[in-house]
């Protein structure tokens, strides 16, 4: 299996300010990527790693991590609305024309959802590898919420109702379909995803990887408070 991991991590948050490199528990967040990136390319072998980013600072903290790239994210791939499928083949397709290799595999690793292990990644990689039809997998964790049972949204008639509706009622949560969040961890993708057109991780062919522990992304400045707390309290539920 040749492999490529990507971790991408833009310049511009405005979330929490500087966020990619920001200090968790004394070690900036990109740190945490770049470690089980490590871990991970020494337990495949045949795996590189790439950085994305279009902010000379993160390049350098990433570098004095030991993740060097040569890499800059153009300009047009570096703003609010482009979506990070783009952004991903971009550097593959760079690294590829660089090393002469066409990868099998991208996994992606995001920067601001650090909380996953070299254990995680594994058992993900044999879900994929068991379904040859399947394009895609992404990291998810059981939703405290349902669509089915306690959202609502706004309807034609200007009420509120369940955001989706079964032919029957549902007067519990345990009785809803199974749901998930997306915890934004990490995505892989086989090499084919690119070339079939698709924009975004959720498609036709995707699968899940339930991470049984604590897992979330890190969007505002409570997030961060909050893995701050448990990290250095050694309140997390595994091992990072």
């Amino acid at each position: 299996m040749t492999l490529l991991i990507t971790i991408c991590a833009r310049g511009g948050s405005k979330g929490i300010p500087g966020k990619n490199i920001k200090l968790l528990n004394g070690k900036p967040l990109i740190g945490y990527s770049i470690e089980i990136a490590k871990q991970v390319q020494v337990k495949y072998k045949n795996v590189n790693i790439a950085l994305s980013t279009d902010s000379v600072e993160i390049a350098n903290v990433a570098e004095g991590l030991g993740l060097y790239s040569d890499y800059k994210r153009p300009e047009y791939l570096a703003n609010d609305t482009v979506g990070k499928i783009d952004a991903i083949k971009d550097i593959l397709v760079y690294t590829e024309s660089k090393e002469q290799i066409q990868y099998d595999y991208v996994l992606d690793l995001d920067v601001t959802s650090p909380l996953r292990n070299l254990a995680d990644i594994e058992n993900a990689f044999q879900i994929i590898k068991s379904d040859s039809n399947a394009v895609n997998l992404f990291s998810v964790s059981e939703a405290g919420r349902s669509p089915y049972f306690n959202m609502v949204e706004q309807k034609e008639n200007g009420y509120f109702s369940q955001v989706k509706k079964l032919q029957g009622d549902v007067f519990t949560r345990q009785a809803a379909p199974k749901v998930y969040d997306l915890n934004a961890s990490f995505y892989i993708y086989r090499r084919a995803f690119f070339d079939l057109g698709y924009k975004g991780a959720i498609t036709d062919r995707s699968l899940v990887y339930n991470v049984p522990h604590i897992c979330f992304d890190l969007d505002h400045p409570i997030d961060f408070e909050i893995i701050t707390f448990l990290i250095e309290n050694n309140k997390l539920d595994f091992s990072l």
